[in-house]
C-alpha cells in the first residue's frame, strides 16, 4: 500500500531565470516518502553532497573513483555550465543598451549644434553690445552641458518608469519576483557621463565656430 502523504506547506518558485517560462508544477518529498510514491527502492537521479573546508577537490575524486555508473561535478561547474545561455543574452542586452545610449548621445549632440546655430543673431548681437568671446563661449558650453544634465535626468526617469511597467506586467504573467527590466547605477553612470561629454564637446565646438566669426558676418 501506498503510504499518504500530508502537504506541509505551499512555497513560491524562487527568481530563478532558468524556471520562470517553465509551466510545471514541483513536489518536495522525503525521501522515503518518495521511494514509497514511486514504489521504487535506493534509486536516485542525482543527490548534492556539502563538503567543509577546501577538501572539494579530493572529495570529488574520491567520489568519482568510487564506483562506475555516475559522476560528481561541483556546484560552481554546474552553475556555470547552466548560465551559459543567460550570459549571452546578458551580453546581447549590455550591447542594445550601450548602442541605445550612443545613438542617443550622438542625437542630443546634433540637437546641441543645430540649437546654437540657430542663434547666430542672438550672439552677434551680444558680440556688437562688446560681450568678450570667451564670455560667449563659455555660456554656450555651460548651457549646453545644462541640456545635456537635464537630457539625461529625463531619460533616466522614463528607463525607470519603463522598467517598472515591464517589471509588473511580466512578473503577473509569470507569477514570479523576477526582475525582467533594471536600471543600474552604472548604466546612469554611463549615460550621463557619455552625454555631459558630447554636450559639452558639442557646446566647445559650436561656440569655438561663432566666436571666430566676425559679427557682421553672423548677421547676414
Amino acid at each position: 500500500p501506498v503510504e499518504r502523504v500530508t502537504i506541509a506547506a505551499v512555497y513560491q518558485r524562487r527568481a530563478d531565470p532558468a524556471e520562470v517560462a517553465r509551466r510545471e508544477y514541483r513536489v518536495r518529498l522525503h525521501l522515503d516518502q518518495l521511494q514509497s510514491l514511486m514504489e521504487l527502492d535506493d534509486r536516485v537521479d542525482r543527490f548534492a553532497v556539502a563538503t567543509r573546508g577546501p577538501s572539494t577537490d579530493s572529495a570529488v575524486d574520491r567520489i568519482n573513483h568510487v564506483a562506475f555508473g555516475f559522476r560528481a561535478h561541483r556546484s560552481r561547474d554546474v552553475a556555470v555550465g547552466s548560465s551559459r545561455t543567460f550570459r549571452v543574452v546578458e551580453r546581447f542586452h549590455r550591447a542594445i543598451g550601450i548602442i541605445t545610449v550612443v545613438a542617443s548621445a550622438v542625437f542630443l549632440l546634433c540637437l546641441l549644434l543645430l540649437s546654437v546655430e540657430e542663434r547666430k543673431r542672438d550672439i552677434a548681437a551680444l558680440r556688437l553690445m562688446g560681450i568678450s568671446r570667451g564670455t560667449v563661449g563659455r555660456a554656450v558650453v555651460m548651457e549646453a552641458a545644462l541640456v545635456s544634465l537635464l537630457g539625461s535626468a529625463l531619460g533616466a526617469g522614463i528607463g525607470w518608469i519603463a522598467s517598472l511597467l515591464v517589471n509588473a506586467h511580466y512578473q503577473s504573467v509569470y507569477r514570479t519576483p523576477l526582475t525582467f527590466a533594471l536600471l543600474t547605477p552604472e548604466t546612469f553612470t554611463f549615460a550621463t557621463v557619455l552625454s555631459l561629454t558630447l554636450g559639452i564637446g558639442a557646446g566647445a565646438l559650436a561656440a569655438w565656430r561663432l566666436v571666430r566669426t566676425e559679427p557682421l558676418a553672423l548677421m547676414g
